[in-house]
């Protein structure tokens, strides 16, 4: 085997069982006046003009047992009763985190392994030991409706800003109850309540060391004109930025929310959003590390903290398509980057009938347009790729390019050697000229790179609507939810035109074309096209498909004599999609006349017609738990839930995926602790892994295997209850889990690779690929005097992971070191500034995924994604 080594407030909240009453829960709470209203989250607590203040003492604990809980649960629950798992993050901590993306706002959440290495969007995070590398079975949440009906990259169609005030995330239990595709998870981000008393204002300005600046505006209030009790609020951010790693593009983006609110004194509402974007982003893919004498490094010319492949020639690009589709050429754009535009309507209504029914219904409409350029070094050639520029130019089977060398002596007689042409400059290096090119860069390497362009356009229309009916009696309360859930989601997907490239390896690296030579060292043709090396790489990437899913559930929440809880739930989903997936010529055909190159033509050229596919689900969710509260700080509890995901797009696959979940823990506050520990198992059965056999690194296949996982999460706060060490607070979040495969399954061959006993036996205690064992978070903060603000500390550890389930090759734990400090200059000004990977560590997130089964390490280099390095923000925020 090859080894590279190297909440503060903390919620949970239920669904549980209860005495003959069935229950169904929307994804949200609904309510009757005297109880909070998850769809409504965002008017459980008043918004303050003020910056929040520190907590301190003893009410820091108690009372965050006794805080109320929205998300995952249809009736009042809080941390101490609750029966599920639930973090709460408010908005001093979303400051103190200071995101630079989405996805770090989910590191605040015990449990979820984030790989935030993508950029500003398209980035990976998986809940429990289940496999990295994608986001399945975890869903976003925008005011408890999902943000996309199949959850999965969902940040690049949404964006925290300043029109959130807390988000609230529940793991397991009621969340695949409450939300489609969301057993693992449920991520909630809640916007801030309207102000109905008067006009409040938030305005914050934000810039980083990386060239960054955005600003963010915030203005609500009431609208007399329109009659009593309605209200109003605006909000969005406009962001410029050339991205955490170098860039020579700059990206601009603007994301605004409306909403209009009407409230009636029973404490139903009528609310209307309006939510529109327009966003360009840079995207980091993996590229090249060294790996000597057991340590990963650099590659001359290319850094590894802020080190960037995408150079200016990727910013505009003519790649031969298909015109079957209309569509000859199609223009890939770094300087374009991600481009996602949208829309999102949206209408919630809560109603109360009476003191003891009320009825709800929750409706979004999303349009998008989303349209996706980003570069993938050594995707398909993988690191067979990643040699020097001379066996590059040199006819043997050491070129990766000897099949176009071959057909250059073919295509233009008198050739009797090659070089490499700049087309940034237009300097012609000969093959034989091997003392500059093994100085190209400082490296000597050339490589292939992937271009990926992606158009998805998505209509996806969702409805959640039922009635609740609340009952009590001497020693018990009841609230059961019933209601159903209906999605439609119409997508067209355009990958066509995905090419190869040649370029050398370097910050902003640059294309070559490979030119034939003759005797006297002129140039004899082309053999590339303007770097291009082939076409059709991925398919031709054209398919449509209309989803429609309709769900009834119930979730009940039983309370007998204020101490035991016993809640249960269960969704039942029908799904029907029909696919229709692009078809290709038997043959290849041409591209189109007049373009240079050996290469004429392309293999996965769509022919104008669809095979047409339908794919029927019928997933049964359902859970039960319950909590006991021994004292009033103290209180345990323990659920089991059955969810699924449902494979939705062009997947063909009429089989959901499942995870069986158990968990139990406890909760205790006081004396200055507040501190919530669970401990959990997840099931993960029967699925399909890529391996590396870690005894001979050149057979790679795949298996079927269960992935089971035991761990334990630990979420706790202290703070001493005497001075003068009241000031000082720390919180811990932990993860410990051990994921292992089991019952790998014998016989199957694929790729040619038959999976005997013996490999079995191999393959069985081995952890899933991109699952770390081990995650940790340590945040020691001081609490200014005179409550000026906070200055904090914090230590995040990232246990060593596998980049393929073979764990073939392991990727190195890290810890990084982040300072930073949340200052109110005065009552309505507060400064904020963050100062992340204050060490410059070097840490890796993954592999090569896209390179298949090959994680492995060639020639003393390797491909990955790492964490940038040391990095500064700050903003200004001005509240009135």
């Amino acid at each position: 085997m090859t080894t590279i080594r190297s909440k503060r407030l903390y919620l949970h909240s239920a669904s549980i069982i209860a005495f003959g009453f069935v229950g169904i829960t929307a994804a949200t709470a609904q309510s009757v006046p005297t109880q909070p209203t998850a769809a409504d989250a965002n008017a459980v607590q008043p918004t303050s003009t003020a910056p929040a203040p520190a907590v301190t003492g003893t009410e820091d604990a108690k009372g965050g047992l006794d805080e109320i809980v929205v998300t995952g649960s249809t009736s009042k629950r809080t941390l101490l009763n609750a029966s599920v798992s639930v973090t709460t993050v408010n908005e001093q901590q979303l400051q103190l985190r200071a995101p630079r993306n989405t996805a770090d706002v989910l590191d605040l959440i015990p449990g979820i392994f984030v790989e935030a290495t993508a950029g500003p969007v398209s980035n990976n995070y998986s809940v429990r030991g289940l496999p990295g590398g994608g986001q399945a079975f975890i869903s976003l949440l925008e005011d408890g409706m999902p943000v996309l009906y199949g959850g999965g990259g969902a940040d690049e169609y949404f964006q925290t800003d300043i029109t959130i005030d807390r988000v609230e995330a529940v793991e397991g239990g009621t969340s695949g109850i409450l939300n489609p595709n969301a057993a693992g998870a449920s991520i909630n981000f809640i916007s801030r309540k309207l102000n109905y008393d008067g006009l409040t204002s938030i305005g914050r300005f934000t810039a980083a060391t990386y060239g960054e600046y955005r600003g963010d505006a915030y203005v609500s209030g009431p609208l007399a004109f329109l009659g009593k009790d309605v209200a109003f609020s605006v909000g969005g951010f406009f962001d410029s930025t050339k991205g955490v790693r170098h860039s020579p593009f700059t990206y601009q983006s603007y994301h605004v929310k409306a909403q209009l609110e009407k409230r009636f004194d029973d404490g139903g509402f009528v609310r209307a959003t309006y939510r529109r974007w327009n966003e360009h982003d840079p995207y980091y893919a993996d590229q090249p590390y060294s790996f000597n004498n057991g340590k990963i490094g650099g590659v001359p010319g290319l850094g590894t903290q802020f080190g960037n492949i995408t150079g200016p020639g990727f910013a505009s690009i003519q790649v031969p398509d298909q015109c079957a589709s209309n569509e000859c050429f199609r223009t890939f754009s770094s300087a374009s980057g991600i481009h996602g535009k949208g829309d999102v309507y949206r209408l919630d209504i809560e109603k109360p009938l009476n003191d003891q029914v009320s009825v709800f219904l929750h409706s979004r409409y999303l349009q998008s347009d989303w349209d996706f350029n980003g570069i993938f070094p050594g995707s398909g050639s993988g690191n067979s790729g990643l040699t020097s520029a001379a066996a590059y130019l040199t006819i043997s089977d050491a070129s990766p390019i000897r099949s176009t060398l071959d057909a250059g002596l073919l295509l233009y007689p008198g050739t009797s050697s090659f070089g490499i042409r700049s087309l940034t400059t237009g300097q012609v290096i000969a093959g034989s000229n091997t003392a500059a090119l093994n100085a190209l860069n400082g490296n000597g390497l050339l490589q292939q790179t992937v271009l990926n362009h992606q158009f998805l356009r998505t209509r996806d229309f969702g409805n959640d609507f039922g009635v609740k009916f609340n009952m009590a009696g001497d020693s018990y309360t009841n609230s059961l939810t019933v209601g159903g859930m209906y999605y439609r989601v119409r997508q067209y997907n355009d990958q066509s035109g995905t090419t190869t490239l040649l370029n050398d390896v370097k910050d902003g690296s640059n294309i070559y074309d490979v030119v034939g030579l003759n005797t006297a060292g002129g140039v004899t043709g082309t053999l590339t096209n303007n770097g291009l090396l082939n076409y059709g790489d991925w398919g031709n990437g054209i398919w449509s498909n209309t989803l429609d899913s309709t769900s009834i559930y119930f979730n009940d929440e039983f309370t007998f004599n204020e101490k035991l809880h016993i809640d249960f739930g269960l969704r039942y989903e029908h799904l029907i999609n029909n696919i229709k997936n692009g078809n290709s010529f038997a043959t290849p055909q041409p591209i189109p006349a007049g373009i240079q190159g050996v290469s004429q033509t392309n293999p996965n050229t769509f022919d104008g017609t669809f095979t047409s596919t339908r794919a029927t689900e019928h997933p049964l969710s359902y859970t039960v738990g319950a909590n006991y509260t021994l004292t009033s700080a103290l209180s345990g509890y323990a659920r089991y839930a059955v969810g699924y995901q449902t494979n939705g797009g062009n997947n063909g696959n009429p089989t959901p995926t499942k995870i069986t979940l158990y968990e139990a823990g406890a909760r205790y506050g006081g004396h200055g602790f507040l501190g919530v520990i669970t401990l959990f198992r997840t099931e993960f059965r029967n699925q399909q892994y890529d391996f590396i056999d870690t005894v001979n690194p050149a057979i790679r296949g795949s298996f079927k295997a269960d992935s089971i996982t035991n761990g334990i999460d630990i979420d706790a706060t202290y703070r001493p209850q005497y001075t003068p060490l009241e000031a000082f607070s720390i919180n811990l979040k932990a993860t410990f889990q051990d994921p292992k495969f089991s019952n790998v399954f014998i016989g199957q061959t694929v790729n040619g690779v038959t999976v005997n006993s013996a490999q079995a036996t191999q393959y069985n205690g081995k952890v899933p690929g991109r699952t770390p064992q081990t995650l940790l978070a340590v945040q020691p903060t001081f609490d200014l005097p005179n409550g000026l603000g906070i200055v904090y500390l914090r230590y995040k550890y990232v246990g060593k992971v596998f980049a393929d389930a073979g764990n073939g090759l392991a990727l190195p734990a890290y810890g990084t070191l982040a300072l930073g400090g949340n200052v109110d200059i005065s009552r309505n000004i507060n400064l904020n500034v963050s100062v992340e990977n204050v060490t410059n560590t070097l840490g890796l997130t993954e592999g090569n995924p896209r390179q298949g089964q090959t994680q492995s390490v060639t020639n003393g280099f390797f491909y990955g994604r790492g964490i940038v390095g040391t990095n500064a923000l700050a903003s200004l925020t001005l509240k009135f």
